[in-house]
């Protein structure tokens, strides 16, 4: 295989373009910093007794939208809940007024 002198094959650089977007995707990520929501769908049903932690990430200029992440206690999966559904409004109501006191 002969190489040219000053000449990068073009699959070389889209390569190289590719792990150099997932890296910088990935050391964002890890910064707590997202490039786009989390949540692609929501949960509405009641799954209260089997929630472990919540985690809210008000809206940003990524997101519109503010996200309410819930852990699983058995699994550990993380499920994203309906901001809107009334039993979600009183798991964060009492969230807030926990730390209150």
């Amino acid at each position: 295989m002969k190489m040219t002198s000053g000449k990068i094959p073009i699959g070389s650089l889209l390569v190289l373009l590719v792990l150099l977007t997932i890296t910088e995707g990935i050391s964002l990520r890890g910064l707590g910093m997202e490039l786009r929501c989390r949540c692609i769908q929501t949960e509405s049903r009641q799954i209260g007794r089997h929630i472990g932690k919540v985690e809210i990430i008000p809206a940003n200029s990524h997101c519109e939208e503010t996200e309410i992440i819930a852990t699983l206690k058995r699994t550990g999966q993380e499920v994203c809940l309906d901001a809107e559904a009334p039993w979600v409004k009183n798991v964060i109501e009492r969230m807030i007024s926990s730390r209150r006191h």
